[in-house]
């Protein structure tokens, strides 16, 4: 993304899409990481239940909040006068990028139900 973002054909709106999409991108990935990091703190049987859910909360609302800097890089592009290769490639990477985070999310929810429900199944 930012070697596409210093393109020197780029028009004028391009570039800001761009420019607020690398900086979005730059939250989820620092969001994501946090999330990672916490995940590797989290208490699975010793701790008390308060403190699971706790953690788990703060690592779904990060996951999310990666989620929705996904869908904010690719609004930048919406409309008309954003048609064209730029835009094609962005949504492109971006729907990757959204699909393995949404991934990451459902696992996160699947992993904090599993241990509020010992009994519950995966589907």
């Amino acid at each position: 993304m930012k070697k596409l973002s210093k393109d020197q054909g780029l028009k004028p709106r391009e570039v800001i899409a761009m420019a607020d999409c690398v900086e979005v991108l730059g939250d989820s990935v620092y969001e994501l990481q946090r999330s990672m990091e916490e995940m590797a703190r989290v208490e699975g049987g010793g701790g008390s239940s308060s403190d699971f859910e706790f953690q788990m909360s703060n690592i779904e609302t990060w996951v999310s909040a990666a989620l929705t800097d996904d869908d904010t890089c690719t609004e930048g592009f919406a409309g008309n006068a954003m048609n064209g290769v730029v835009k094609t490639m962005v949504r492109s990477y971006i729907v990757k990028v959204a699909h393995l985070t949404s991934n990451a999310l459902a696992i996160v929810n699947n992993y904090a139900a599993t241990h509020n429900n010992p009994h519950a199944t995966s589907p």
